[in-house]
C-alpha cells in the first residue's frame, strides 16, 4: 500500500522543518511555506504506525475548497496547491491556541458531559441534555497547542488572555473568525446534507501583523459531521447519529482497548482495515465537497511532491 507517511525534501532556499502530527511544513525564503499532507493517521493525539492511502491528498484538497469558500470572510495563508498533497503559502507566526467550535454536544464534549462536568473550557453547558443534542449557541471551547505528541489540554478564555498566550485584542479577533467561519462551515454543509457539529480552527499572524486562517478547515480530522436527513428521528429514539469525521476511528481504538493512554499498545490495523479506512476518507471527501474524488498517481508519491513544488517554485 503506496503512502506517504515521512519527507526528507531540499527545496531551494529552504531554511526549517518543522513536523507535525498529520502535515510537515518546510519553511523557505521570501516568506514562504511549502505545507506537505502526508498520510499519517492521528488519534488521541497519537499518530499510527501506518498511513492511509490518499488521505493526505483528501486533507489538502477539502482544505484548500474551503479556504476558497471562506476567503471573503476571512483571509487565509494560501497561495497555491501545486500537487495533491502540498499548499504554498504564507509564512505566518502560530497562535498557540486551537480555537475549537461546538454546536453540539458530541465527542470530547458529551465525554465531560456524561462524567458529570458542566463546563468546558468555562462555558456552561445546559443540564438535562442528551448525547448529539444542539447546543443553544456554539461553544468556543479552546485547547492550547500540544508541542512534540503531547496531548492538546483544554484552556478557558480567561487563562488564554491571564497567561498572556494570546493579546485580548488578537483574541477578539479570533473569536469573531471562529464564530463567522463556522457559520460558513455550516451553510455549505447544509447544501450538502450535512451538519457541521464540531471543528477547529487555527489561525497565525503575518510578518504584517495580519491575522490569518492557517492549516486545514473543515476537513474530517478537524470536524465532526452529521447527516441532516434523519437527525431528529434519531435524536428523539435515543439512536447514534450518522456520522463523517475521523470518529470512527476512535471508537474502533476504543474498543480495542486504546485511547492514547499511557501504558495503552495501539492496536493493530492489518490492510484490510486501512483499506476501509482509506475507503471511508474518499467517501467523507465526495459528501462534504459534493465531488468526485480523483485518485492522484501513487507509483511515487515522494518524486511527484518534488517535482510538482519544484516546477512551482521555478515558475
Amino acid at each position: 500500500m503506496n503512502t506517504i507517511t515521512d519527507t526528507n525534501y531540499q527545496f531551494a532556499g529552504q531554511k526549517s522543518i518543522y513536523k507535525g502530527k498529520v502535515r510537515e511544513v518546510y519553511g523557505l525564503e521570501n516568506d514562504t511555506l511549502v505545507m506537505i499532507a502526508t498520510d499519517r493517521l492521528s488519534a488521541f493525539d497519537v499518530v499510527m504506525p501506518k498511513g492511509i492511502p490518499y488521505k493526505g491528498q483528501i486533507l489538502n484538497q477539502i482544505a484548500t475548497k474551503m479556504m476558497q469558500e471562506t476567503e471573503d470572510i476571512v483571509p487565509n495563508w494560501l497561495l497555491a496547491t501545486p500537487d495533491p498533497n502540498v499548499a504554498v503559502g504564507h509564512l505566518c507566526e502560530p497562535f498557540k491556541v486551537e480555537m475549537v467550535i461546538r454546536g453540539y454536544l458530541s465527542g470530547h464534549a458529551a465525554r465531560e458531559y456524561k462524567a458529570g462536568r458542566r463546563l468546558i473550557c468555562g462555558m456552561p453547558m445546559l443540564e438535562g441534555m442528551k448525547e448529539n443534542d444542539k447546543f443553544p449557541e456554539p461553544l468556543i471551547t479552546p485547547s492550547t497547542k500540544a508541542e512534540n505528541g503531547a496531548h492538546d489540554e483544554d484552556i478557558t478564555r480567561e487563562e488564554i488572555l491571564s497567561k498572556g498566550i494570546v493579546s485580548e485584542a488578537d483574541y477578539i479577533v479570533l473569536e469573531k473568525y471562529t464564530k463567522a467561519l463556522f457559520q460558513r462551515g455550516t451553510e455549505i454543509a447544509a447544501k450538502r446534507g450535512l451538519i457541521l457539529v464540531d471543528t477547529k480552527y487555527e489561525f497565525g499572524k503575518t510578518k504584517e501583523g495580519k491575522i490569518v486562517l492557517i492549516d486545514e478547515i473543515h476537513t474530517p480530522d478537524s470536524s465532526r459531521y452529521f447527516y441532516a436527513d434523519g437527525y431528529q428521528e434519531r435524536q428523539d429514539k435515543d439512536e447514534p447519529q450518522r456520522q463523517l469525521s475521523k470518529e470512527f476511528v476512535r471508537q474502533w481504538l476504543i474498543q480495542n482497548g486504546f485511547q492514547g493512554k499511557e501504558g495503552q499498545q495501539i492496536p493493530e490495523m492489518d490492510e484490510t482495515y486501512i483499506t476501509s479506512v482509506s475507503d471511508r476518507y474518499i467517501e467523507l471527501y465526495e459528501k462534504i465537497t459534493g465531488e468526485a474524488f480523483v485518485k492522484a498517481d501513487l507509483n511515487d508519491i515522494e518524486a511527484r511532491i518534488q517535482n510538482n513544488v519544484f516546477n512551482y517554485l521555478n515558475a
